[in-house]
């Protein structure tokens, strides 16, 4: 049984998106505001987030930059801000998904069972993928740069995963985004270049002379191939 955090301080919220979930077999808990949430998951396993922005104490963005810096677990947004530049901002901060609100029920729980099931994939299949000095660990879903552990995201592991495993392929950024996120690719929607922003500005951190992901113009990405 999968087990989520809920973290909404609006109670009937709470309780209805409680309730739902545990219906459709998901353990739930839940916190109504930010201050507690990076010491509940030092204590509890968990498997998944759900996190408010407008929180007391402490607000959601504060919330998942603590998150972000102990655990790679998917993270999804729930905000009735539903501005273009703040669901970059936290899709840069190191959330998986944004869901505005008011929201359909059934569509949380698509978005639940897509991050999860990425994360399955990936540790269902246990392997060691190599690139020079990058590598990517299945069996601890962790990547290393120069021997480096470097923090990504469910989604940023997702991204150098399909990458490595298949580095003469290029990947249109349909075909990228369609494998990542299991929905329809839309021509306006920024989210695969933030994610693939974030994930070079990472590797790049820890390596600053080394390429990792080319950009093909006008078709995607792929592993990067040296002398191109």
């Amino acid at each position: 049984m999968y087990r989520i955090l809920l973290v909404e301080d609006d109670w009937e919220i709470n309780k209805l998106l409680a309730g739902f979930l545990t219906e459709n077999g998901y353990q739930v808990r839940s916190l109504y505001n930010g201050l507690h949430a990076a010491d509940f998951l030092s204590r509890e396993p968990t498997d998944l987030v759900l996190l408010d922005l407008m929180l007391p104490y402490r607000s959601g963005d504060l919330v998942l930059a603590d998150i972000r810096k102990q655990y790679t677990l998917p993270v999804i947004i729930v905000s009735a801000k539903e501005t273009t530049q703040n669901k970059i901002d936290l899709l840069r901060l190191g959330a998986d998904d944004y869901i505005t609100k008011p929201f359909d029920m059934e569509e949380v729980l698509a978005r639940i069972e897509s991050c999860l099931r990425r994360v399955q994939f990936q540790t269902a299949a246990p392997k060691r993928l190599q690139y020079n000095n990058l590598v990517w660990d299945g069996d601890k879903n962790t990547v290393f740069l120069n021997n480096q552990e470097v923090p990504l995201t469910a989604k940023e592991l997702a991204i150098l995963e399909l990458l490595m495993r298949y580095p003469d392929k290029v990947f249109s950024k349909a075909n990228l985004f369609q494998s990542i996120w299991d929905a329809e690719y839309l021509s306006e929607d920024n989210t695969l270049h933030v994610h693939i922003s974030n994930l070079r500005n990472k590797l790049k951190a820890v390596s600053p002379e080394e390429e990792y992901i080319d950009t093909v113009w006008g078709i995607g990405y792929r592993l990067h191939k040296a002398g191109d």
